[in-house]
């Protein structure tokens, strides 16, 4: 078997955000998952992988902070995978810290890292000490409003199929009146556009309506906005790729979420298909008004 032969995938992320659920996700998916694997460890799980001849061909483990000393090696464990021509998929998992606390009470278990003090610090700690794990993650996954079908869902779109040498974007319309979504990457801004709320015969339909996407379209520089954030979204997609990260996470965002967000996110989404693009398209806040 050849390094470009077998998937690795390395789970993390804070204690409570659903590491748990995600690891039975991808065992459910065929993935061989090793829990709370020390970082030294991965390239002999790569190599036991190797000598499968093939019976293992997906491997995901789940590191966290419960291996203490060993998570500071993990930086040290991928760049080492890198270098062999194995480039593991780094999944991150995380939450809010009320939706944390909520978790950790119902269980009735104390956070790894609270010591003697609150549940809340143990999450402050943890999170200060992942803040750049997060930003080399490929994926990162907010869970706090997920439920366990929707976390699956979410795992099953990203590893059901073995990766393609391809960018896979999601693109999320929203309504800034609801909030940003947390795991996005890029965050693109429609409310310059005239808002079809105020134009009574648009008001009852959607953006992904005829009637909407016309006269949003129509706006001056809506398609000049749509063709260069189009050629924007292409150069930083050919980074991505080049830095082996395949997840994009993109939100386009006006005030409700409903008419202009949704018209240009769907765009935006048509034009990365037609690049090559993995594209899903989620109408977060479509139907909230």
């Amino acid at each position: 078997m050849t390094a470009a032969t077998l998937d690795l995938a390395i789970i993390t992320g804070l204690s409570g955000a659903g590491r748990s659920t995600a690891a039975k996700c991808l065992e459910d998916l065929g993935w061989f998952v090793v829990d709370n694997l020390p970082p030294a460890l991965l390239s002999t799980m790569a190599e036991l992988g190797h000598r499968s001849g093939g019976a293992v061909s997906r491997i995901a483990v789940v590191v966290d902070v419960r291996g203490r000393a060993f998570f500071s090696d993990l930086r040290a464990a991928v760049e080492a995978l890198d270098s062999r021509g194995m480039h593991p998929r780094m999944l991150f998992l995380e939450a809010s810290d009320d939706a944390l606390v909520r978790r950790f009470d119902h269980v009735r278990r104390p956070h790894p890292l609270q010591g003697d003090e609150r549940v809340v610090d143990g999450i402050n700690r943890e999170r200060t000490l992942l803040a750049e794990l997060r930003g080399e993650a490929d994926l990162v996954l907010d869970t706090t409003d997920l439920n366990v079908h929707e976390l699956r869902a979410k795992i099953d779109a990203a590893f059901g199929q073995p990766r393609a040498n391809r960018l896979n974007a999601t693109v999320i319309s929203f309504g800034y009146k609801y909030g940003l979504p947390l795991d996005a990457d890029l965050v693109a801004d429609c409310r310059f556009l005239p808002n079809p709320h105020w134009v009574e015969a648009l008001r009852p339909y959607t953006g992904r309506d005829s009637q909407v996407r016309d006269y949003v379209l129509a706006q001056p520089g809506a398609t000049e906005f749509v063709d260069q954030y189009t050629a924007l979204l292409r150069l930083v997609g050919e980074g991505y790729v080049r830095e082996g990260k395949r997840y994009l996470t993109l939100a386009v965002g006006c005030t409700g979420g409903k008419h202009r967000s949704v018209a240009v996110a769907e765009q935006l989404g048509a034009r990365l298909a037609a690049d090559g693009v993995g594209v899903r398209v989620v109408h977060r806040d479509l139907g909230r008004e």
